[in-house]
């Protein structure tokens, strides 16, 4: 894993949505959506990073500032016709979960 894979959050409080899903066998538009939801998630006030991964089970952490700026994204526009999109064509089962960030350390070899 590179620095680049890590998010650099801020000293907490902050909160993480972690996104856990598996996926259908369809792939069609799934790349360009997920490439479109990064740069959108970037441009939306309080968005500080994620990590991402996938080996089976899909698994993408974002963090945020508030539950404010976390419900802003959830109900943009784009965002929610890919979540319609990820109920009817890509997702065979997935759960969100949200968290607030109370502590976090870590180690970097340099």
């Amino acid at each position: 894993m590179t620095k680049e894979m890590i998010a650099n959050t801020p000293k907490p409080p902050y909160y993480a949505v972690i996104f856990t899903n598996l996926r259908t066998s369809i792939d069609e538009g799934y790349e360009e959506t997920a490439e479109l939801m990064v740069k959108l998630a970037k441009t939306q006030e309080g968005y500080l990073g994620h990590e991402s991964a996938r080996e089976g089970m899909g698994i993408t952490v974002s963090y945020w500032e508030s539950l404010e700026a976390i419900q802003k994204w959830k109900v943009q526009t784009a965002h929610q016709i890919a979540q319609e999109r990820g109920k009817s064509k890509w997702y065979q089962s997935f759960k969100t979960r949200i968290c607030l960030v109370e502590k976090d350390y870590g180690f970097e070899k340099i």
